[in-house]
């Protein structure tokens, strides 16, 4: 008997005997990649770390295979997705096929390997092919489900199931992907509009797996150069800052239909099929070697993670997103993370330890584990059992994200946002049976994330929504946010939305002009190490109606006690309001539907109540206000103690020509600090500024550092005059110039600058 060594290396020397070898086929190593990328590859059923992922896979693939119509005259698959006219049901089927196909070949289920289950899911996809998806077929309803709901899946489950299929069946698959997504590079009915950002992305993930199902070396290339968008010479890459419409921005903004901040959503999913699709095609003859890939290598951190909150990925950069019942921000962060582990992979030094550094910390705080994948269950153990990692640590810092008029303010133990809006960014978007409640989540509104679980754990059914803590809104009734058609956006006349920031501290302000009403104010935020100071200003209406501003809307029942000028929130925050008068309270329990603000076709919730305890905190500032005002500071995460006798915040100023804050000690870890929105040019606490702007001026340790920016992109030049002395110029941006002396002046250059952030560094004494 020949030995399994001897026979191997009888092998090794076969081609001396003459004997060629067989080439590796590369088509099979990318199947092999892609099907492990679905799967998980070959886990061990056994390891505890499967059980809950393996147990969710089995009972989704059961429920789905009982309900499925397997009868021989059949005209659908499931009795939910009818097959009648609406295109959400032909990619839904294709989608619950893939989930069976997934659980057929995943160790550990009930139907691995069941060939009744092989013959079931492959008859299905015989099914639809014949049916409602094929190359005769015409698009109607949602172009998506046509052009990327369907193929992805249909993709996704022809690679997994490679190996039990013919190839008649697989010729016909994709001469309907050919039909729908034959390129990464237009839409299929209107052949002259290019796709961008996440669309191309998807796009370009498809055409990759059909080539690998079919075998095609020039469809991989076609998706290869999708990516780079060789076709259009590099006009809509995904490897480019844009300075309008769909993409990353120099700033980390990432806006997709041209208007919304989506890096939550729409970015997501862009980063999750440029992640695969380098994947699969690293180290293949069709890799991605456009070295401009470092645009969104840089974006894992410059876009992404300022958002990512122990795992979860922050509600205001999600949009309409934020209305499905089924992909909640702990979804979208794991989709995000596990996306960022995908480019570790292949990203090369210093991303690779870098993203698992992040990821790990993220995966260790966050809810990764508690609802992901067979395969994101792999590839996270894989990385926590890897010793040689550290995890993260949580972030300290502010962020202004201009391009899209967002900001983000960290500290290791809470992160706050803010939602702005402009005539070049929308309140909101609706549409497509999502979002139906949406009118103020760009009014201002503002998210203090404590927790896991607050916005995710049914909020967004039961909050008040026309009192979204942070905003100032007119008390109209409100018809559900629709669309005539598909998506839409929609976008306030004001110019100013944005701010500054500088060693991690940070102002914005936002110049409400509420569409539909006659109510405007001046709102400004100044973010602190321990505190977030709200000022409102100007606040002016004459519809008759209450106009009301909301400190807190909070799902929570923790007691509260409320004294002379400030209120307690247990557990949550202190609230301290500088005038002495504090504001209207409410204690109440609320019940509503997932379905109540989202029916669409293939993102509906349930009709499953929820119900919330809520503590809302507002002040009413009467029918038709003229010239209305209000102050208070949120210190999140504060004793009652320190409620009562917080201090070390003064308002400088307070009205529709400046707000202004100074603070010092604690609040900006010693020093002091100086944040204004010079609406006008004016004067506020001995800043003076010439032209209307936002500044941060911060004092410590010897150095006075200046940030000046022009949220409204409309001020060309704004001098900035100091009221400390200093006597010589560390170092500053290109567009700054200095005088320096008793009275230092700051002169930037802001035209053309889109809102960023200009920078200078004084030394206040004498040089030398």
């Amino acid at each position: 008997m020949t030995s399994r060594r001897a026979f191997i290396g009888g092998l090794a020397a076969a081609p001396l005997l003459g004997v060629p070898l067989q080439a590796p086929d590369p088509f099979a190593e990318l199947r092999a990649k892609a099907a492990a990328l679905i799967t998980g590859g070959p886990i061990d059923p056994a390891d505890p770390v499967f059980a809950a992922p393996l147990s969710r896979l089995d009972a989704a693939a059961q429920a789905y295979r009982t309900a499925m119509n397997l009868s021989a005259g059949r005209t659908h698959l499931w009795p939910d997705l009818p097959l009648t006219g609406v295109s959400g049901d032909i990619a839904g089927s294709y989608q619950r096929l893939r989930t069976l196909a997934v659980a057929w070949a995943s160790p550990g289920t009930t139907t691995h390997g069941n060939a009744s289950a092989a013959q079931d899911i492959l008859g299905g996809l015989d099914f639809l092919h014949e049916r409602a998806y094929n190359e005769s077929r015409r698009e109607t309803g949602n172009w998506w489900h046509w052009e990327i709901g369907a193929p992805r899946a249909l993709m996704d489950t022809a690679v997994v199931m490679y190996d039990a299929t013919t190839a008649e069946q697989r010729s016909a698959w994709i001469r309907a992907v050919d039909r729908f997504c034959p390129n990464p590079d237009r839409r299929t009915n209107l052949t002259d509009f290019a796709e961008t950002g996440a669309n191309r992305a998807d796009k370009a993930l498809i055409v990759a797996l059909r080539g690998i199902v079919g075998a095609d070396s020039g469809r991989l290339a076609l998706a290869r150069d999708g990516l780079s968008d060789t076709r259009d010479a590099g006009r809509h890459t995904l490897f480019g800052h844009v300075t309008s419409g769909d993409g990353f921005y120099a700033d980390g903004s990432f806006v997709q239909h041209d208007v919304v901040a989506y890096t939550g959503s729409y970015g997501v999913v862009l980063l999750q099929s440029v992640a695969t699709v380098l994947g699969l095609l690293g180290g293949s003859a069709w890799q991605v070697t456009d070295p401009a890939v470092r645009v969104v290598l840089d974006a894992v951190e410059n876009a992404y993670a300022p958002w990512i909150h122990d795992g979860l990925m922050m509600d205001s950069v999600r949009g309409r997103a934020v209305s499905r019942q089924f992909n909640r921000d702990h979804d979208a962060g794991r989709d995000a993370v596990d996306a960022i582990l995908h480019l570790a992979s292949g990203a090369g030094e210093p991303y690779s330890t870098r993203f698992r550094q992040l990821a790990k910390g993220w995966i260790r705080r966050g809810r990764f584990l508690d609802a992901a994948d067979v395969a994101a269950t792999a590839r996270a153990a894989a990385l926590l059992s890897d010793g040689t990692v550290a995890a993260a640590p949580r972030p300290r810092g502010h962020r202004v994200f201009a391009a899209m008029d967002r900001v983000v303010h960290r500290r290791p133990s809470w992160s706050f946002a803010i939602s702005l809006s402009s005539r070049r960014i929308a309140m909101y978007e609706c549409g497509n049976g999502e979002n139906y409640r949406a009118w103020y989540q760009g009014d201002g509104a503002t998210y203090l994330h404590l927790d896991l679980g607050h916005y995710s754990d049914g909020y967004w059914p039961t909050v008040d929504s026309h009192r979204l803590a942070g905003t100032t809104v007119d008390t109209r009734r409100r018809d559900p946010a629709v669309s005539s058609g598909g998506t839409g956006t929609f976008r306030p006349a004001n110019a100013w939305a944005g701010g500054v920031a500088a060693d991690g501290y940070g102002v914005a302000g936002l110049d409400l002009a509420a569409p539909g009403t006659t109510l405007t104010a001046r709102k400004a935020w100044v973010c602190l190490d321990d505190a977030v100071v709200c000022l409102g200003a100007g606040i002016t209406s004459s519809d008759g109606r209450p106009i009301e501003t909301v400190v807190e809307n909070r799902a929570t029942a923790a007691a509260l006690t409320v004294g002379d000028g400030w209120a307690h929130l247990d557990g949550v925050a202190g609230y301290v309001f500088p005038s002495g008068s504090v504001p209207r309270t409410l204690r109440e329990r609320r019940t509503g539907t997932w379905l109540e603000i989202n029916d669409g076709p293939s993102t509906k919730g349930t009709a499953d109540p929820v119900t919330r305890d809520y503590t809302t905190l507002w002040f009413d500032h009467g029918p038709d206000p003229s010239d209305a005002a209000y102050a208070y500071l949120v210190l999140p995460l504060a004793t009652r103690e320190r409620t009562e006798g917080f201090d070390g915040v003064e308002i400088l100023a307070n009205t529709g020509d400046a707000q202004a804050v100074r603070a010092r000690g604690r609040s900006v870890g010693g020093g002091e600090l100086v944040a204004a929105i010079f609406w006008t040019p004016g004067e506020a606490g001995g800043v003076a500024a010439s032209a209307p702007c936002a500044v941060l001026i911060r004092r410590a340790a010897g150095r006075i550092t200046v940030a000046v920016s022009d949220p409204s992109r409309t001020t060309t030049t704004a001098t900035i005059t100091l009221p400390h002395p200093a006597h010589h110029l560390i170092e500053a941006d290109d567009t700054v110039s200095v005088t320096t002396g008793d009275r230092p002046q700051v002169t930037v250059a802001l035209t053309g600058s889109a809102g960023r952030t200009h920078t200078a560094v004084l030394a206040t004494g004498r040089k030398g």
